[in-house]
């Protein structure tokens, strides 16, 4: 039996999984949500979330994909990894999935500049269908030089209102330094922000949501004040730790047959995380020796 049933749960609480349902929308990321959301309805062309690792950007995506699915006149699709090693690799990969038709039928036979056109002509005549097409890339910093150039180039494909595509880019901090070194591109950049981690009221507010959310049918608070404020010294109230750690000491909780998590709990956690790491240095150091 899952360890989330013996608790009384109707779901895993604390997957580290994007999971939209599981998504606290803190006020940043609300605010952020919003307005990507407000972006794309005006179609003014390209949005920017920046943020460290574990700040809820790919969560942020998964739940944007959500709310755009709910948009009639929205066609949309997300990028998960944009390591893409040519221009034609990436032109080629859009049109696929955005189901457009190949020039001459068949990819690999065509020139960069087809490429290019059928995607200008489908953006034209999806305008003019009254529907908005939205690229979604995650994991932004991975993009190169060459795929941002070509972004800028389709971000050209406009009318005298609005752009013809609209792009909402999410990466970590490095993702901004490529940008400022194509003043043509950042200038473009109609809404930037940056998300930062939680404080501590929000990361109480992220472990009750998660577990309300996952259908808790116990009684008693399962987190007690001072084991929330110790997880949130040890994440430093970035989203992905704090719910790694959550998972880590409702395991600990049944593991010493007790019935809420306190300090110490997480504390005991902590120990033993410290532990493996610890005797996992010395295997290495044993190997190398060998």
């Amino acid at each position: 039996m899952a360890y989330h049933t013996l608790l009384g749960f109707q779901k895993e609480p604390f997957s580290t999984s994007p999971d939209p349902q599981f998504f606290y929308l803190t006020k940043e990321h609300d605010m952020a949500m919003t307005s990507i959301l407000i972006e794309t309805r005006l179609r003014r062309g390209l949005a920017v979330v920046l943020g460290d690792i574990g700040t809820g950007k790919t969560t942020l995506s998964r739940k944007l994909v959500q709310e755009l699915k709910d948009r009639g006149n929205i066609i949309f699709h997300i990028i998960l990894n944009p390591d893409f090693e040519t221009e034609e690799q990436f032109l080629t990969s859009l049109l696929r999935n955005f189901n457009v038709d190949f020039p001459q039928g068949q990819p690999g036979a065509v020139d960069i500049l087809e490429l290019r056109d059928a995607v200008e002509k489908f953006l034209i005549q999806k305008n003019e269908e009254k529907q908005t097409i939205t690229l979604i890339i995650d994991e932004a910093q991975k993009l190169d030089m060459v795929t941002l150039e070509v972004l800028r180039v389709l971000l050209n494909f406009e009318t005298n209102e609005y752009k013809l595509i609209q792009l909402v880019l999410l990466g970590q901090l490095e993702l901004y330094s490529k940008l400022v070194a194509m003043p043509n591109f950042i200038d473009r950049v109609s809404f930037k922000y940056t998300l930062n981690p939680l404080d501590i009221q929000e990361t109480r507010e992220l472990i009750k949501y998660r577990i309300n959310q996952a259908g808790y049918q116990g009684r008693m608070e399962l987190f007690n004040d001072e084991a929330m404020s110790e997880i949130y010294n040890y994440s430093r109230g970035y989203p992905r730790h704090i719910t790694m750690l959550c998972h880590k000491t409702l395991k600990e909780l049944i593991l010493q047959n007790k019935e809420v998590v306190d300090r110490q709990i997480v504390l005991d956690v902590l120990s033993k995380e410290n532990q493996g790491w610890g005797r996992a240095e010395s295997f290495r150091r044993i190997s190398k020796s060998m």
